[in-house]
């Protein structure tokens, strides 16, 4: 009798525990998942801020070594928004990239005509114009045929194609200028930096052979060697042709080259300020004038008697 109660009582026992343990097991499940949900959702917010930071934080960089030295920022003249660019700097920049870096480097986007009332007067861009052969035709027979240069054309190239072109630089591209300002991050404080900033690499630092250590360019070793020495350049105006002032004025020059309609958009956007300021004065007095019969009355309630 007592053997009979006590495997009644373990199997009583044992259903309750297995009864408890799934409970318990539901119990937390249920409150387990919005645990998960919560924890998935945090997660992704936590992920998605970091990579917003990241994404509008120009100054965040996943390695320095690969990103290269932030350039320092230069309180250029042009960056005013009040103010244009220097155009004396244009056109001893165009003289430095004529003289300098047009060996290397394309402008296809810059004609020119371009340059007329901006760095140089008519004749002067016709002048410098018919300083080169551009290819023209074909004739009256079919013929292709070389004529002197027109305001209208575009700057000619160094090269006639990229394969050319890296034959003749040992295997490195050198790229178009057109856009480099707006195409680098940093801009004209990039391309000031870069020109300004060789130096002898760091003990530590190995530089293969044809490369040239610049902390500014990503991953410090680039194909171009220094090019700006002081006394490069003869300017036609008599400023010292020192290193930075040519890195200056030819980043000026790049940055018109990339914006050729800054002045123009800005002094269109003064007018465009005057005139809706005007206009908006204009709006509150006609409010104010046709509203003051109405703001003015007074409302008088004579009960009947």
């Amino acid at each position: 009798m007592f053997r009979n109660i006590s495997k009644r009582t373990a199997r009583a026992v044992s259903y309750a525990a297995t009864q408890t343990r799934f409970n318990s097991t539901k119990a937390a499940g249920e409150f387990s998942a919005p645990l998960n949900r919560f924890a998935t959702a945090g997660g992704a917010a936590i992920v998605g801020g970091v990579a917003t930071y990241a994404y509008f934080n120009s100054t965040v960089m996943a390695d320095a070594s690969a990103e290269g030295l932030h350039p320092t920022a230069y309180p250029w003249s042009h960056n005013n928004p009040l103010s244009t660019f220097d155009h004396a700097s244009i056109r001893r920049g165009y003289q430095v990239y004529k003289e300098v870096c047009a060996t290397c480097h394309s402008l296809d986007r810059i004609a020119f005509r371009n340059l007329i009332d901006v760095s140089h007067t008519e004749d002067e861009v016709k002048a410098l114009a018919e300083e080169i052969e551009v290819e023209d035709g074909p004739n009256d027979v079919g013929d292709m045929f070389q004529r002197p240069g027109k305001p209208s054309d575009y700057f000619p190239r160094p090269y006639p194609n990229e394969e050319a072109a890296r034959a003749g630089n040992a295997g490195a591209y050198p790229p178009d200028l057109s856009l480099i300002v707006k195409a680098r991050h940093g801009g004209a404080d990039y391309i000031f930096s870069l020109l300004t900033g060789y130096v002898d690499a760091p003990a530590g630092v190995e530089i293969r052979e044809g490369l040239n250590f610049n902390p500014y360019f990503p991953g410090g070793a680039i194909a171009m060697a220094r090019v700006l020495y002081d006394g490069l350049v003869e300017y036609e105006d008599g400023t010292p042709a020192t290193t930075s002032q040519m890195a200056k004025d030819v980043s000026t020059f790049l940055s018109w080259a990339s914006e050729p309609e800054h002045d123009e958009r800005k002094k269109l956007g003064l007018k465009a300020v005057a005139i809706l300021s005007g206009l908006f004065v204009i709006s509150i007095w006609l409010k104010r004038y046709k509203w003051s019969v109405l703001k003015n009355r007074k409302i008088i309630y004579n009960p009947p008697k």
